[in-house]
């Protein structure tokens, strides 16, 4: 219709610098008057891509929260619009990893929670497929990371407990043989150990990251002889479950025992007592895993000459902690 080639159209459409202002306008005057959209199935046989972006969990069955898968594949498809589709998937629900390739993904996120998947990810790099991991820093040869620095944030928390007098503290922790557990699990040990605190194995009890779990490991520590002043939990969900069960035995938050979480989920605030907690960045997290990605698929590595990139979290301190200091 407009008596160009088929290739100018297409550097109209792209904005492309190749190609006169007057050319680019008339086709995009074209293209808005008839509204035409590109064919994504014809582009990517002519430049042998897929424009399928995959974000896998190590599962999506358990230890994967509503609130930080929803806020993870939000902030992905976000910085994906408009570029590439989005697919979804749990390791756990591959029949057969090897089976994946580059006619499938252009390259992949993957939001990992356990060193089991290393596995997964030595496949894609065998097969050099670009790709991001996501919440655990990887020591694999040129995988890149985007993580929260949790560590840091349960060292934070379990100060914060420490510096309102409490020295009878207990965690409920995360899944077992997930990073973030045991990260948050360290910096939970790290603050005690600093401030010359001694804790029993028995003020160390796992909860699942799900409801249920710190319901059943907060009544763990309620049948202890001594009940601890103060319990750090893992996630909010496990704090959510903790405060029933101390509710239950007729005990309150936070004058008979303090709480804190960990992720800030939309709730947290809204609880009574509001919970004191940290906020994970975790659409940050993804929205900068996607633009990495992006990168790496459009310019290779050297694109990209931060292997691993941290970012930083927010302390909410709320209501769940009462001083113990005079």
């Amino acid at each position: 219709m407009l008596n160009v080639s088929h290739t100018t159209v297409s550097r109209a459409l792209n904005d492309s610098p190749l190609i006169s202002r007057e050319t680019r306008q008339r086709v995009i005057e074209l293209a808005e008057k008839y509204h035409y959209q590109p064919n994504v199935m014809a582009r990517s046989l002519v430049l042998s891509k897929s424009y399928n972006v995959g974000l896998f969990f190590s599962t999506l069955q358990s230890g994967t929260t509503a609130q930080f898968f929803l806020e993870s594949v939000r902030a992905v498809s976000m910085a994906l619009r408009g570029t590439y589709r989005l697919s979804l998937q749990g390791i756990d629900e591959l029949e057969d990893p090897n089976s994946i390739d580059r006619r499938h993904y252009d390259g992949i996120l993957l939001m990992s929670q356990d060193t089991r998947d290393d596995d997964f990810i030595k496949i894609l790099r065998k097969k050099s497929i670009p790709l991001v991991v996501m919440n655990r820093e990887v020591d694999i040869p040129e995988v890149h990371s985007v993580l929260a620095n949790d560590e840091i944030a349960a060292w934070q928390l379990t100060d914060h407990l420490i510096t309102h007098g409490h020295t009878n503290i207990a965690i409920i922790e995360g899944k077992k043989n997930f990073r973030t557990s045991v990260r948050r699990k360290e910096g939970f040990l790290r603050a005690v150990t600093e401030s010359a605190l001694q804790i029993d194995e028995s003020h160390m009890v796992i909860g699942d990251y799900d409801i249920s779990g710190g319901f059943r490991a907060m009544n763990k520590l309620l049948d202890l002889q001594a009940i601890p002043t103060a319990v750090f939990c893992s996630n909010d969900d496990m704090a959510v479950g903790a405060m029933k069960a101390i509710f239950a035995r007729g005990l309150s938050v936070p004058y008979d025992i303090s709480l804190t979480g960990f992720d800030d989920n939309g709730y947290s605030a809204y609880l009574s007592p509001a919970l004191t907690t940290v906020k994970r960045p975790v659409e940050a997290m993804g929205e900068a895993a996607a633009r990495m990605l992006i990168q790496l698929m459009e310019m290779g590595t050297a694109g990209v000459p931060e292997k691993t990139l941290r970012l930083d979290h927010t302390f909410m301190e709320r209501e769940s902690v009462r001083s113990l200091k005079s």
